[in-house]
């Protein structure tokens, strides 16, 4: 008994929240061993004879740093709950096992079961399973990874970056993509679920695509507000047999969005929360408890999700919360307009000015300030909203919402004076420079509607080799990062969505060619952007190494059938 040690790290942690256990497992603290010599968990059958049976949502592991990673199944074959015995193996033959231990699930944590495997060597792969004895079910075989440690000498890191993966837009193509690629870690950035009913946002969302017919709705078909409601959200979308595999084949290092507690949340409250729908921090804490259950975060606090990875001296990796630990209610358009329906500038200045505005909050920030001050030779920011500049000009904006001619008129105009504000053109009037040149941010959720925090950071990030990643709006983007002054300080790289849809969806953009007039003319109108894909569902691959970082953005050309063609559209360096 002296060797059977396994520690419950969280059952209740702060502010009242009901997590599910992450069971640290340490060399030394197997659940059994065979004799003196052999550390293993050792089945009492053959599980060459088991079925895969009863893992019925796969396996995953989440969290990786040089020394453990974390492991994850759900078990269904018993409801009084079962003894899952987990083995950690050199050879996917399981002839090399170097950890195993058992644990007992029970439906207070929906039968998921998460376990910390640490005392593990760095910079290594590892295959791992579950199997439960009394009805002869085993898991499929997994893959993962330990991450380098600063002695380890590597060339270079991938990253895929994924985020905004709505279930009722169509397959998921895009996750079958990482699968096989030949990503190290996929950084996930949130929205993993939706919580909209049957119907709602994202229903028949990409052309080619009919949710009922792929059967693909959302199950329950309400909004999901119970716990057993984003349990079972959260039960669908891991049915689904691409993000199965991504899971089993990469490790996950993920933090949430808004839609996994609700459409643009923030710290007490958000648009899609009603009165009606009961008290929203309740809500919140039922979301995060289910999050936790599927979702295992390495942190003292699975409340707080803001933790750093470091991949050798090569790169670090802050993943930060700026949607719910800290974040102030969002500002809106319409609280500015005057009684005359003039836009009042001035107000709206002020108001997107404010001191005490926040997104990470200071404790989030301080932390971060305490993070960024090591050797890595790139710091990486993974987080959800864009923080580069978008600020387009007013009159796009206002005519964003107007019909396809009107848009497209807008956008030929502006375009044209723009280009010739950029060479100098002195015959332009001052009624068309301001029409280029009067500018506000085009989303209030994202940074720019958290000026004043924005700069404080900008500032801790001066001087630093810095690229910040970014999901949430469903589009890709490429984008200099600049503080007020000018100076860029970081790059920032955005990925599109797994599924849900873009811009061509909202502003019905339904030929080849408007689709590229519309993105052309953003990258001449905003000024910090250099490249974006407005149409295209897809994925982020990163690659670092000791002089550069190497960008990818690639597409699925459709959702409505699992048979696809996957391509890269664009590839940037940055040095």
């Amino acid at each position: 008994m002296n060797r059977r040690h396994f520690f419950k790290k969280s059952l209740i942690a702060s502010s009242g929240l009901v997590l599910a256990p992450l069971y640290i497992s340490c060399s030394s603290d197997d659940d059994f061993v065979a004799d003196e010599g052999n550390p293993e968990v050792l089945p009492t059958k053959d599980v060459a004879q088991f079925k895969e049976q009863n893992f019925v949502e796969g396996v995953a592991s989440f969290d990786p740093i040089d020394t453990a990673i974390i492991i994850w199944t759900r078990f269904s074959g018993k409801e009084e709950g079962a003894t899952i015995k987990w083995q950690v193996a050199n050879d996917i033959t399981f002839n090399d096992v170097v950890r195993s231990g058992e644990h007992t699930v029970s439906k207070d944590f929906d039968y998921t079961l998460n376990i910390d495997v640490q005392d593990l060597p760095s910079n290594s792969k590892f295959y791992y399973r579950f199997f439960e004895e009394t009805t002869e079910s085993i898991s499929v075989v997994g893959e993962t990874i330990t991450l380098p440690s600063e002695s380890d000498s590597i060339n270079k890191m991938t990253l895929a970056v994924a985020s905004c993966s709505n279930f009722a837009a169509g397959f998921f193509n895009v996750y079958d993509a990482i699968a096989s690629s030949s990503a190290d870690v996929v950084v996930h950035l949130g929205d993993y679920i939706y919580e909209y009913e049957k119907g709602g946002f994202g229903t028949n969302g990409n052309t080619g695509v009919n949710t009922a017919a792929l059967g693909r709705e959302h199950k329950p078909d309400r909004e999901i507000i119970s716990l057993e409601d984003y349990r079972a959200r959260y039960k669908q979308y891991r049915s689904d047999k691409a993000l199965q595999l991504v899971h089993q084949k990469k490790p996950f290092i993920a933090v949430w969005d808004d839609h996994e507690v609700t459409n643009d949340a923030y710290k007490n409250g958000a648009e899609n929360h009603q009165a009606n729908e009961g008290d929203f921090e309740a809500r919140k804490k039922r979301a995060i408890q289910v999050y936790s259950e599927y979702i295992p975060v390495r942190t003292s606090n699975p409340s707080e999700i803001y933790r750093s990875f470091n991949f050798g001296s090569l790169l670090s990796l802050h993943m930060l919360d700026t949607r719910i630990i800290g974040r102030d209610k969002q500002l809106a358009f319409a609280d500015f307009f005057n009684a005359d329906g003039s836009f009042n500038f001035v107000d709206f200045g002020t108001a997107l000015q404010e001191p005490n505005r926040k997104i990470l909050g200071d404790t989030q920030l301080n932390w971060l300030g305490s993070k960024i001050n090591n050797n890595s030779t790139w710091q990486v920011l993974g987080q959800q909203v864009l923080m580069a500049r978008m600020f387009m000009p007013a009159e796009l904006l206002v005519n964003l919402g107007q019909s396809p001619e009107v848009l497209q008129k807008t956008l030929t105009e502006l375009t044209a004076i723009k280009l010739r504000v950029n060479t100098g053109d002195a015959t332009l009037t001052p009624e068309e420079i301001a029409r280029v040149s009067v500018v506000v941010p085009y989303n209030l959720d994202a940074w720019d509607g958290y000026a004043v925090e924005r700069e404080k950071m900008l500032t801790m990030l001066s001087g630093k080799k810095v690229i910040t990643l970014a999901g949430d709006t469903h589009n890709a983007w490429f984008s200099n990062v600049k503080n007020v002054e000018g100076t860029k300080i970081a790059t920032e790289l955005a990925t599109s969505s797994v599924s849900s849809p873009g811009f061509e969806s909202f502003l019905n953009l339904t030929t080849p060619k408007a689709i590229q007039r519309f993105q052309n003319a953003l990258e001449i109108l905003i000024e910090d952007l250099e490249y974006t894909n407005s149409s295209q569902r897809g994925y982020l691959s990163v690659t670092f190494t000791s002089s550069e970082v190497v960008a990818s953005w690639s597409f699925v050309d459709t959702l409505a059938s699992e048979n696809y063609v996957l391509s890269t559209e664009r590839t940037e360096t940055i040095s």
